[in-house]
């Protein structure tokens, strides 16, 4: 039903961002009641939910990254970024973006993910 597709550099240097964006076909992320979401997995290691922003622009975040982490939405072009400030290797990991709808019941629709390796 969705369809969600990230893009972004897949290498970023330590101490710089990583910004990502994902565009969304086969639906619109203004839709009432759709959490869209960035989680992450690195190498080796489970799913991290990053965080998310809601059909009416609100932003929450893992407690763990909400001082690095940073959402928006362009409503325009259908597609929504990641913005994750001042990188280390700990945080090269393959990437997410992934719709909850309604309520949650895990993620309803997911991204095939995109690796982006921190490294210098």
């Amino acid at each position: 039903q969705v369809q969600l597709q990230e893009s972004g550099p897949g290498l970023v240097k330590p101490s710089q961002t990583i910004s990502l964006t994902c565009t969304v076909s086969s639906g619109s992320i203004s839709s009432n009641y759709y959490y869209w979401s960035w989680i992450r997995q690195p190498p080796g290691k489970g799913l991290e939910w990053i965080g998310y922003i809601d059909y009416r622009d609100n932003t929450y975040y893992n407690p763990s990254l909400k001082s690095r982490a940073s959402i928006s939405r362009d409503t325009s072009k259908n597609r929504y970024s990641l913005q994750l400030t001042s990188v280390t290797p700990e945080d090269t990991a393959v990437y997410y973006c992934a719709v909850t709808i309604d309520s949650y019941n895990g993620m309803d629709y997911w991204g095939k993910g995109t690796l982006v390796a921190v490294s210098s």
